[in-house]
């Protein structure tokens, strides 16, 4: 496992989440206005401190607390997506990238990949100098660190991220279509073994092989891999038709259980918190939806739970003091019978710096 593999997974998942997220946007004629305010995510993705964590030498985060940082990442800005929309938009992202990584000739390709989505985002900021200065550091942070690398450096993170992909097998219909993509959701045969055979005759005339693409900060990146595949042909975000049949007939319980919301309400009264506040009105956001119809939103919601990630949030405000004085004793006193250095390592999980980082931001 390599430990220089999170910034490029990454940078090149935020690239193909920019990606649709753009092709949503112009699908529904949102203002132009409203559509700039892509601009915070890229803020975010790129802010100093942020990128100071990510690029230091760590194992891949887990899957589920990868996506927790994307999720909160895609509302860093008045753009809201609900969860079906939001888990199809990771789906999206995940086997776009995989199909790239296993696209990628030599591992070495995997950073003009991660150039090409770091020119398309610059296009998407090229107006605005703050933000453009965040990508261009950014730039330089990637060739200092990944430039000097041997190829066998670039084969263990190619490792590392076939590893962290190889359980995903999500249908994606134009994939589907121009099949590179088996009906089951994967990209190869379950048995690894030969499915086809061309034979060629010798002769004919000669093509010389490509050239190596630049890793400079400008240059001919040579591959296409990693380039927004909407300027060419539309991004179809619907589900195809099987996979929407296997969700309608996944029969899940989405009445909410009142016993368990009366013991959040309860937990959150002993917390002195609030009621978590209910969705802006139209004028200080909109909706992003990654589906074509409400019937596919509607069949997503009946997500399998191993593939949809729910979240929990209970806030904690200053309303009554001196139950916050007394929770903060509490508190103290937690904190100061974890002081043994072996479990305080062991407590905090990875990724949390990280994704506190992002709340602060």
């Amino acid at each position: 496992m390599s430990s220089r593999t999170l910034p490029l997974l990454f940078i090149n998942l935020g690239g193909e989440m920019l990606y649709i997220l753009d092709q949503r946007l112009r699908a529904q004629n949102i203002p132009a206005d409203k559509a700039k305010k892509m601009n915070d995510i890229i803020t975010t993705m790129f802010n100093k401190k942020f990128l100071e964590e990510l690029f230091k030498p760590q194992e891949l985060y887990s899957k589920k607390a990868l996506r927790t940082v994307f999720d909160r990442l895609a509302h860093a800005s008045i753009m809201r997506l609900n969860q079906a929309s939001m888990d199809k938009l990771y789906d999206l992202m995940t086997m776009a990238f995989k199909y790239q990584v296993l696209l990628c000739p030599r591992p070495r390709d995997l950073l003009l990949v991660s150039f090409n989505h770091m020119d398309a985002i610059k296009e998407f900021v090229k107006d605005t100098a703050c933000i453009l200065a965040q990508v261009d550091e950014t730039y330089r942070q990637l060739i200092e660190m990944y430039a000097p690398l041997a190829s066998g450096e670039f084969q263990l993170i190619r490792q590392t991220l076939l590893i962290f992909f190889q359980d995903m097998h999500i249908r994606v219909s134009i994939f589907l279509k121009d099949k590179v993509q088996n009906s089951n959701g994967r990209m190869y045969s379950c048995t690894g073994e030969e499915t086809s055979r061309l034979q060629f005759n010798n002769g004919g005339n000669y093509t010389a092989a490509l050239c190596e693409g630049s890793f400079e900060l400008f240059g001919d990146r040579v591959t296409k891999l990693g380039t927004n595949y909407s300027v060419c042909r539309p991004v179809e975000t619907h589900m195809s038709g099987t996979s929407k049949r296997s969700a309608q007939h996944t029969k899940v319980n989405l009445v909410p259980n009142p016993l368990a919301k009366e013991e959040l309400n309860l937990l959150a009264k002993l917390m002195r918190g609030l009621e978590v506040p209910k969705a802006g009105n139209a004028d200080s956001g909109f909706r992003v939806n990654l589906f074509a119809t409400d019937e596919e939103e509607e069949a997503l919601l009946s997500r399998p739970d191993e593939l949809s990630y729910g979240f929990i949030n209970i806030q904690a405000t200053k309303q009554d003091q001196t139950a916050n004085a007394e929770l903060a004793k509490i508190m103290g006193e937690f904190s100061e019978s974890r002081e043994s250095p072996d479990l305080s390592t062991n407590a905090s999980s990875k990724g949390d710096d990280l994704l506190a980082m992002m709340d602060g931001l």
